[in-house]
């Protein structure tokens, strides 16, 4: 018999109220995987801004648009994945964050754990998908179910 265990801790706590890929490019060069394979990430927020969205009212919200790579070296395809993040929270401190990203560049540390985790997680898994279709090796390490060698003890009595 085969037993599983899978835990998982599921927490979410963050106004995330809307995820949308806007652009997927994905592209296999060769026909033949040999030897090594690198596979680079890339993951960058390009902009942060406020925009009007219908809710139950007209409401600002924050649009995190970012972009999401992987290349697979050396010459073996690559997967681009554009999208943005909508954000949802009091106007004072979204006015802040996007005074934050326009005079450095930089997220409040407040929700920059909960967003990326977000981005990545469904980042990863749309180009997980896109992998299977052009036949890419997976850039993540797959679980995979192994026989457990039993010792064998003698009793010496």
């Amino acid at each position: 018999m085969f037993i599983y265990l899978y835990q998982t801790k599921i927490l979410i706590k963050m106004p995330f109220i809307g995820f949308n890929f806007d652009k997927i490019s994905a592209e296999r060069e060769v026909d033949e995987v040999k030897g090594n394979i690198n596979v680079k990430h890339s993951f960058n927020i390009k902009d942060v801004r406020e925009e009007k969205v219908n809710l139950d009212k007209k409401q600002d919200v924050l649009k995190f648009t970012f972009e999401f790579s992987l290349n697979y070296e050396p010459g073996l395809g690559s997967i681009k994945i554009e999208g943005h993040l909508l954000y949802i929270d009091e106007q004072k401190k979204m006015n802040e964050m996007v005074k934050g990203w326009k005079k450095e560049k930089k997220i409040s540390p407040e929700i920059i754990q909960g967003l990326f985790n977000t981005i990545i997680a469904r980042s990863n898994i749309k180009a997980l998908q896109l992998e299977q279709d052009l036949n890419l090796p997976p850039h993540l390490p797959m679980p995979k179910l192994t026989r457990e060698k039993k010792s064998v003890r003698e009793y010496i009595g």
